[in-house]
């Protein structure tokens, strides 16, 4: 990522890049660019650059500030309405530290200050008056993006309050200065453009995204008859299957139901990257399913599938493509299919950018099953990962159930022996890493009460002792995790549910 911001300042100022010095505050035109990109095709916003493409730099006592300013205002309707999710990052070149903020194409038109901006080539223009223009600019996102589509006669009470309540909670969860569990559900749809009015045909109500998110299932087999997840595993009985799984259902609990069928069916071998211990499994298939949810076209008749084979999985997903072509690390353009769909993605922290997140999948899959992957962008998306994850001869009395297990008492007896050889200040980081991230995954899959067994089969743990003592018990000390029957602990039934607070420590 730092090659590819250093090639767009010596590139200069397009249609596409913006370069702004900004020394010791945030530059208040840059809102013009930022909702300007937003209209148009996207763009990247770079911040401690002068016009000639020298960098400047930006205060190191200032850059906490400019980062709060930013978040606060991406927040705040009244500077960029709707609100959108995109965060400023920070990167060190030439030793002189620059921000930078990738801005995807939206598929709704925002307003800085009640404006509307287009980009036209290095110069944000200011389109309000102009009728004509804004007329075009409304048809084009809503011809565009079928997550758009608005239905007049559902009702806000006839959504899911229960969802509702837990995106806001998973986004508190993943950003502390995440304002939606301050909305009530109405300005919480708005704020999302779940909930729009359309100026050119004067229809206003829930959209295709607000229903795919939180609607019954009723409804979004009224709007999407044709959507279906399968998830299919076929590795001993290749004429049928394993295990299958067929899912018609809001897009929280596809996603949830999806990574626990790859739980139950995919072994989880921990990898150390850097300093950090990590779950393979985990961190390819989060990454991947959101990806596949986020960037599908749900006006399609083709199901989106997920197959597990012996030698190889397979993912498909019905396409708008923006680019038809093989994807890599080195051409993945940051352009999203459904933008209010990855937002909510994006709130909640399921889903991270475009670029990264490929680049992540691309690192892991060699790590994970020695091979790289293969995917491709047309009318139908395509994954292919080959790999040996299940070598074992099928006939043998071991059920795969059992492998998993012997796989990970091996692989974590051998991890056991390697962290003994690493040097001490390293296995301290090492245990303080592991812990934050089974301490994350917990929270965030604790949202809705689940079992001991459910949180153990989706962190991949194998130890109920060990797991217990070093990182449940000590949530539960915290307050981070209540059980839901405190009165009877070791209830066949007991659950555990994530706490939210809010700024004065109550739930």
């Amino acid at each position: 990522m730092p090659e590819r911001i250093k090639k767009l300042i010596e590139q200069g100022e397009n249609s596409k890049v913006e370069l702004k010095q900004a020394l010791f505050e945030f530059p208040s035109d840059a809102y013009e660019t930022i909702c300007a990109f937003l209209n148009s095709q996207g763009g990247t916003l770079i911040l401690g650059v002068n016009d000639n493409s020298e960098i400047i730099g930006i205060s190191p006592d200032c850059v906490n500030n400019i980062k709060s300013t930013f978040t606060s205002a991406m927040n705040n309707p009244n500077i960029i309405n709707p609100t959108v999710c995109i965060e400023l990052k920070e990167k060190n070149i030439e030793n002189k530290i620059i921000l930078y903020v990738n801005i995807p194409e939206s598929s709704v038109v925002h307003r800085h200050n009640n404006k509307v901006f287009i980009r036209n080539d290095k110069s944000d223009v200011n389109v309000t008056n102009n009728n004509k223009i804004v007329s075009d600019l409304y048809r084009l996102k809503d011809t565009t993006y079928t997550e758009n589509e608005i239905y007049p006669y559902l009702k806000i009470t006839d959504l899911r309050k229960d969802l509702i309540q837990r995106v806001k909670k998973l986004a508190k969860l993943n950003n502390e200065q995440n304002d939606w569990a301050e909305l009530d559900d109405e300005q919480f749809l708005k704020r999302t453009s779940l909930y729009r009015s359309d100026f050119v045909t004067g229809k206003q109500g829930i959209t295709l995204a607000g229903i795919l998110f939180f609607g019954t299932d009723e409804q979004i087999a009224s709007v999407v008859p044709a959507f279906k997840f399968d998830l299919i595993k076929q590795v001993e009985d290749t004429e049928r299957y394993d295990d299958r799984l067929t899912l018609r259902t809001n897009l929280l609990d596809c996603f949830d139901s999806a990574m626990k069928f790859i739980s139950n069916n995919l072994p989880a071998p921990f990898y150390m990257d850097g300093t950090r211990r990590i779950n393979l499994r985990e961190n390819i298939f989060r990454e991947l399913i959101a990806n596949m949810l986020v960037h599908k076209e749900y006006i399609g008749g083709e199901p989106t599938r997920l197959v597990i084979g012996r030698n190889k999985i397979i993912a498909e997903n019905t396409s708008k493509p923006y680019r038809i072509g093989y994807i890599t690390p080195d051409n993945v353009t940051n352009h999203p299919k459904n933008p209010n769909i990855i937002k909510i993605f994006r709130g909640i922290g399921y889903v991270e950018e475009l670029g990264s997140g490929i680049s992540k999948i691309f690192k892991y899959c060699h790590e994970y099953a020695k091979y790289n992957p293969i995917i491709k962008d047309d009318t139908l998306f395509t994954f292919e990962l080959k790999h040996n994850l299940f070598p074992v001869n099928t006939s043998s009395s071991y059920s795969q159930k059992t492998i998993f297990e012997l796989g990970e008492q091996v692989s974590e007896k051998n991890e056991q022996v390697s962290e003994q050889v690493n040097q001490k200040n390293e296995q301290v980081s090492e245990q303080v890493s592991e812990k934050a991230y089974f301490e994350k995954t917990i929270l965030e899959f604790c949202v809705e009460p689940k079992s001991l067994k459910e949180i153990l089969i989706r962190t991949g743990y194998t130890s109920r002792y060990h797991f217990k003592n070093a990182v449940l018990n000590p949530l539960i000390d915290k307050g981070l995790i209540q059980l839901t029957q405190p009165e009877s602990i070791n209830s066949p039934t007991q659950k555990y549910i994530t706490i939210i607070k809010n700024e004065n420590n109550e739930e």
